[in-house]
């Protein structure tokens, strides 16, 4: 079998994403499109100039040739019922912001080669965020598992200051106010967004704090079993990171760890029916923010008003 060829572009490209500052579903999807442009140098659909220079790769000659070849399914890494069909409208959607993003790191104009933005998908209706907020706080006064207590404060905190997932795990300890009064949230928009929002310390509700109330001792008795961390978000269970040993074993992470984005998101969507919220909580968490953002956008409070 042939040696599989390197291209300096890729190499560079690598070097690139290693620096950026992006959330993990972003992360994933340009992975997904480093992915892809590297299947398209071996297949040599790209001209000769993008094996060797990143910003030949990134040239709208090059991209318009990756991008139809992409959208019609030819460079998927695996087969779907023995084929490869075209890609989503909405696959084809984020590849294309992808692309963009990689262009904004390299110092290269963005293209817009996107076809619009999609169609954002329904928000519940405001008055089923009173209802929600009405159930947390039912939930809270009885006996909670530690999934419903850490999924019911992220419910209240996506209630009053609409952080996204990405903003949600990167908070810490240090980011409640004393009495937990308050919450501080570092926005981090995904790239290609337009509208630039400004971070700062968002009120917190009675139901908040007493989430928090709940939530907290049972993340410092998880945490002490992994020696510490100033996350506010830890995993609940071990899990493992996915690379085994020489006998083919996993290493098992205990519980108390950071709990990463896809971790969040994955515990937001069992929780809806384990917890039955379905019909007070949309499918994606991002739905929710957008919700409570469109009812009453959360304001910034002021330093002096925590004091």
């Amino acid at each position: 079998m042939g040696r599989v060829p390197e291209y300096l572009s890729i190499t560079a490209l690598d070097a690139l994403l290693a620096d950026l500052d992006v959330g993990e579903a972003r992360r994933r999807q340009l992975g997904m499109v480093r992915g892809e442009l590297r299947r398209a140098l071996l297949q040599d659909a790209l001209p000769d100039t993008a094996r060797g220079s990143l910003r030949r790769l990134l040239e709208e000659g090059a991209l318009g040739a990756y991008l139809r070849l992409a959208e019609s399914g030819a460079l998927r890494s695996r087969l779907v019922n023995g084929e490869r069909p075209r890609t989503s409208v909405a696959t084809n959607e984020i590849r294309r912001q992808c692309v963009d993003v990689l262009r904004e790191a390299l110092g290269l104009p963005v293209l817009q080669l996107g076809g619009g933005a999609l169609p954002l998908q329904p928000t519940p209706e405001f008055g089923d965020l009173a209802a929600l907020r009405r159930r947390l706080a039912q939930d809270l006064a009885g006996h909670m598992t530690p999934g419903q207590v850490r999924l019911t404060a992220v419910l209240a905190l996506v209630l009053d200051a609409a952080p996204r997932s990405g903003e949600l795990v990167e908070q810490r300890l240090d980011d409640l106010a004393p009495g937990n009064t308050a919450v501080y949230v570092e926005r981090r928009p995904q790239h290609g967004s337009s509208q630039a929002e400004a971070g700062g310390w968002f009120e917190l509700s009675t139901l908040s704090r007493a989430a928090l109330d709940r939530w907290l001792p049972l993340r410092q008795e998880l945490v002490m079993r992994a020696h510490g961390t100033t996350k506010l978000w830890v995993s609940l269970h071990p899990n493992h990171d996915g690379v085994l040993d020489d006998d083919g074993q996993a290493t098992l992470r205990p519980e108390g760890l950071p709990l990463e984005e896809n971790g969040l998101i994955t515990s937001y969507r069992r929780g809806r029916g384990q917890y039955a919220l379905g019909d007070l909580v949309p499918v994606k968490l991002e739905q929710l923010r957008r919700a409570v953002i469109a009812e009453t956008p959360p304001a910034v409070v002021e330093t002096a008003e925590l004091a």
